[in-house]
């Protein structure tokens, strides 16, 4: 009989289940001694049982062990561990703590009220791993295809206009599967679901909570605020749910990470898991006891350490394993590139073990390939197994719509697939993941209504968020009721999503984008959880139009490999047609000159060839042109005017922006008469 994968894949630490009882194991080098703390009920402030690790029996080197018979699934735990308190030598052990396994699969509860000092986090939960996957394996899609649509969990369903029978969880989303399978996605990328604290520290209320979810508490657990059930661990089957349904309707589902920080903070932050079990090893230290803050948020995770490394590497299997996770995007990923003392290398351990393990053979890798202390490295952050977040890709398109700079040359390259990032090191333009906006920065509709952050809600005094947004309001800062600054906003947000979905590369669309959600300036929601963050779901009925252009940009791409080639574009002779693969003109269908600042380029691509996966493409030609003015442009000189049918026009009225190739009709002019500050794509007619 033929033999799949094994059901379950166990890990070496944390609470294992097994048929009489749980093994609990933690690694701890400098502990003098370690407990077990065990919890009747999530809201307990003490435990019920205390069981000590026996030091000579239950250990082995730094690896603490200890079974408990007859226990079952749901059983409620913290670790708590004995060692000296040094910081200055990078100790901080405390007795009194109770602290969260650093591979805990599940959390209960919130920070409890104390009246005696001692911190109490939520419970980390014995979980029973079994689940029915009814045959569902991770998708395997290619890469190349994708498109890719970066979404909250929370946010998503959570407002009452989203009419869904359990707002803001995973069984929220389930229920808008149907809507995310009418934009034509291939996955979504959701913004971190694993655990972080959502009230403070003495259980209080925060003033500002944490609604993005970039703090992690525990990398192995599912965050619980996303679970409509209220039972310990509820949110492990109710994201295996989410995560199969979303598989059923051919959508992959990429985890956005965060490995480079945690909740704890710096020296004055609390110790409520990796502080108090082995401090100096789990975070990157200065002289003195002090926490590097490449990271931007108090500490910096020690990725290349052994230990730490390999909490990550078995982190990253488990999603896999477990919850048949196709991908992951790495938050600041450049902090996995410096070594123990906080210098980048090349080749950095932790990042060459991700790309080469073979458990993650079929699993898309995507870096955010910065951070918070200066290092930004697209481009350059490592071997073909990594994909990037295309930062120069966001910067070049914006600068060109947004009117700041008229030299073309950096517009044509991203629209190309950005070779000058990626082709050297032998990766291809789905390396490369383009995105106008994403949930750090301005939506696309704030995008081309306001020129300066609006973040005054966050507390901050405004001094939050990013200044500079390559942003234009098109001559008022906010909402407004002139219909003339409305129609060019509108043509504005098509040419951002027709660019983007018509450039080489892998394209990410932000949640709410094609219905123009709106955050009313704000550039930075990260503490907005409320109608500010929310997806306003009577947008998709009032933005129909808009909606309808980005559906058949995102099906024109999927119908067409014309735009999303799998090797770079050379400008040689095209083997299917008797013109170069990518040609580029200026207004008068000559070819470009790249030393002249210029407000219009046509961009001619020719078609694909047949293959395996995909039928032939066709021939392709997308028409730029950003000045305050109307013009009349030619066709380049080896084009005949007569083959050609306009698709795309963004300056028509819905529902002529965008015409299916089989109902449009041919293009009978010699001229193309360009309105300002609008986008056309023809297509070949063979």
């Amino acid at each position: 009989m033929k033999r799949g994968l094994p059901s379950l894949h166990s890990f070496p630490y944390g609470a294992s289940l097994e048929e009489d009882g749980v093994q609990f194991v933690v690694y701890s080098h400098s502990a003098a001694a370690m407990r077990l703390l065990l919890y009747d009920q999530v809201e307990d402030s003490e435990p019920s049982h205390v069981i000590s690790f026996d030091s000579r029996d239950g250990k082995c080197g730094d690896v603490w062990y200890l079974f408990v018979e007859n226990s079952k699934p749901g059983l409620l735990y913290h670790f708590q561990a004995d060692g000296p308190f040094d910081p200055d030598s990078g100790m901080r052990f405390d007795g009194r703590a109770r602290l969260i396994d650093p591979y805990a699969k599940a959390l209960a509860g919130e920070f409890l009220p104390s009246s005696d000092g001692i911190l109490r986090p939520p419970k980390c939960v014995v979980i029973d791993e079994h689940f029915d996957w009814q045959g569902d394996r991770v998708l395997g899609n290619n890469f190349s295809d994708s498109v890719i649509y970066e979404m909250h969990v929370r946010g998503m369903t959570k407002s009452s206009s989203s009419g869904v029978k359990f707002p803001g969880t995973y069984l929220g989303v389930i229920e808008k599967i149907p809507y995310l399978q009418s934009l034509g996605i291939t996955a979504v990328e959701l913004m971190p679901i694993y655990e972080f604290p959502t009230k403070m520290w003495d259980g209080s209320k925060m003033e500002r909570p944490n609604y993005w979810g970039y703090d992690p508490m525990a990398f192995f657990s599912p965050h619980r605020g996303y679970a409509s059930g209220r039972e310990p661990g509820s949110q492990v089957n109710e994201f295996k749910q989410m995560v199969k349904s979303l598989h059923a309707a051919g959508i992959e589902v990429i985890l956005d990470v965060v490995f480079n920080h945690t909740a704890e903070g710096n020296e004055k932050g609390p110790t409520f898991s990796f502080k108090g079990l082995e401090n100096s090893v789990y975070y990157l230290l200065e002289n003195g006891g002090g926490y590097r803050n490449f990271s931007g948020c108090g500490n910096t995770v020690n990725g290349n350490h052994p230990v730490v490394r390999e909490m990550i590497f078995h982190c990253l299997r488990y999603w896999v394993f477990h919850y048949h996770i196709d991908g992951f995007r790495f938050d600041l990923a450049s902090i996995l590139s410096r070594n123990r003392n906080g210098d980048l290398v090349p080749n950095p351990p932790l990042v060459e073990l991700i790309a080469e393990d073979p458990l993650l053979a079929d699993t898309k890798l995507i870096a955010e390939a910065w951070d918070a202390a200066g290092a930004y490295q697209v481009g350059s952050f490592s071997t073909k197994r990594w994909a990037e977040w295309n930062g120069q890709y966001r910067d070049d398109v914006r600068h060109y719509w947004s009117g700041h700079i008229k030299d073309l040359r950096h517009m044509a390259t991203r629209i190309a697939g950005s070779s000058d990032l990626y082709q050297s090191s032998g990766r291809e333009p789905f390396h490369g993941i383009n995105f106008v906006t994403a949930h750090d920065g301005f939506t696309l509709s704030d995008l081309v209504s306001y020129e300066s952050k609006h973040n005054d809600a966050n507390g901050e005094e405004n001094r939050d968020g990013e200044n500079y947004n390559i942003s234009i309001n098109c001559g008022v800062e906010g909402p407004t009721d002139n219909p003339e600054i409305e129609a060019l906003r509108f043509r504005l947000i098509r040419n951002y999503l027709a660019t983007l979905l018509l450039s080489q590369g892998v394209p990410m669309l932000l949640s709410g984008d094609e219905c123009r959600r709106t955050q009313y300036g704000n550039n930075n929601t990260y503490c907005q959880d409320n109608e500010t963050s929310w997806f306003d779901w009577n947008l998709v009925e009032k933005n129909a139009n808009l909606l309808r252009f980005c559906r058949m940009l995102i099906a024109l791409r999927n119908q067409q490999p014309t735009f999303r080639r799998r090797e770079f574009l050379s400008g040689e002779m095209s083997p299917t047609r008797q013109i170069p693969d990518v040609s580029w003109y200026n207004r008068d269908g000559e070819t470009v000159d790249w030393n002249q600042d210029q407000e219009s380029l046509i961009c001619l691509l020719a078609g694909t060839p047949k293959t395996k996966d995909n039928p032939p493409g066709k021939d392709a030609m997308i028409v730029f042109h950003n000045g305050k003015e109307p013009i009349t442009m030619s066709f380049p000189g080896l084009v005949d005017a007569s083959c050609w049918k306009l698709i795309v026009d963004t300056s028509a009225i819905s529902p002529f922006d965008f015409v299916v190739p089989e109902e449009a009709d041919l293009f009978s002019l010699e001229k193309i008469e360009m309105q300002n500050r609008s986008l056309k794509c023809f297509l070949s007619i063979d």
